[in-house]
């Protein structure tokens, strides 16, 4: 049966009013928390650059914590269960402490939040995905830093932090190895202290003191460089003492520059905010496939020779261009 034009107009009427009292279709905005293990370095301003940035294209609402100091592990566990309590959907994570930082994070996967961890692992079988550094090869790549460009027998101090950090010990771990392998390296003396520039000053000062064969030093994150590089300084040991260092400093480039510092392992810190929360996203919605279960992040040598070339550059000042 034909309908006159104006049934016609009638119906699409009716339909239209039909689809306007419907209920639209709404986009959830998923809450992630990052809880750092510092929010005091550059290191840090990095890595939370990057992860602003994927909560920006993924619409998440992302909240930025972590302790003052990267050895409080006990501030940090609080955190994670404020996140928890503020409705935390998931969980990226960089653990001070890989077993004092366990129980919390299973205990918050047991609430039904997914975890991703970065830069520093935790002893927990909830964590999902871990994005960061190669922490062996890092440190293997230190030691061939040092090997490749000083010749002779090496006699190594090595400045580490926390002993309970997961990767600063696998650096302490692939350097020593590297050096074993060399036949060339007698490692003085080990030596853990405050991740903080001025702790990490003092203690290499006494260190260098009490062994003034050292020379090469070998500092594992951006606090310990900062304060290894000072006291080569001050001591006037820049030309017996050859320093690699860890991670994109103001101080540790002008180091580079002056000749306190001699190589940095650069690593890639935004990458590690970014692919973190878009791990998370993905954990959340489903979209975009399951992450990786370990994701490798660019790490790379620059000394004097090959800071100035473009690739160096990148890594040395991430941050800065990230946030231009």
């Amino acid at each position: 049966m034909k309908r006159s034009k104006g049934a016609l107009a009638a119906l699409l009427a009716a339909a239209l009013l039909a689809g306007c009292g419907s209920t639209p279709a709404v986009s959830v905005q998923h809450s992630v928390a990052l809880v750092a293990k510092s929010t005091q370095t550059e290191f840090w301003l990095s890595v939370f650059a990057g992860a602003r940035a994927a909560a920006a294209e993924y619409n998440l609402k992302l909240t930025v914590t972590g302790p003052e100091t990267e050895e409080d592990y006990v501030a940090q566990n609080a955190m994670v269960e404020q996140a928890v309590t503020d409705g935390a959907e998931a969980l990226v994570f960089s653990a001070i402490d890989f077993t004092n930082n366990a129980s919390t994070i299973d205990a918050a996967a047991a609430a039904g939040v997914k975890v991703v961890a970065i830069d520093s692992n935790v002893d927990s079988d909830a964590v999902s995905a871990y994005i960061g550094t190669d922490n062996h090869a890092a440190g293997r790549m230190a030691a061939e830093a040092a090997l490749d460009r000083v010749e002779g027998e090496l006699r190594v101090g090595i400045v580490n932090y926390d002993v309970s950090s997961a990767n600063g010990q696998g650096r302490e771990q692939g350097a020593v190895e590297r050096f074993a392998e060399s036949g060339r390296v007698q490692v003085v003396q080990v030596i853990n202290t405050l991740a903080e520039a001025q702790h990490a000053q003092a203690d290499t000062t006494a260190l260098l003191q009490q062994h003034p064969e050292i020379n090469v030093l070998l500092a594992f994150n951006e606090p310990t460089s900062v304060g290894a590089a000072e006291a080569v300084r001050q001591m006037g040991l820049s030309d017996t003492v050859f320093l690699v260092g860890f991670d994109s400093n103001v101080a540790t480039i002008d180091g580079l520059q002056e000749g306190a510092v001699d190589a940095l392992i650069v690593q890639n810190p935004y990458a590690m905010g970014y692919l973190g929360v878009e791990s998370a996203y993905q954990l959340l919605t489903g979209q975009g496939g399951t992450p990786e279960d370990v994701r490798d992040t660019a790490t790379r040598i620059v000394d004097r020779d090959n800071m100035f070339t473009m690739d160096s550059q990148k890594a040395l000042f991430a941050f800065e261009q990230r946030s231009n």
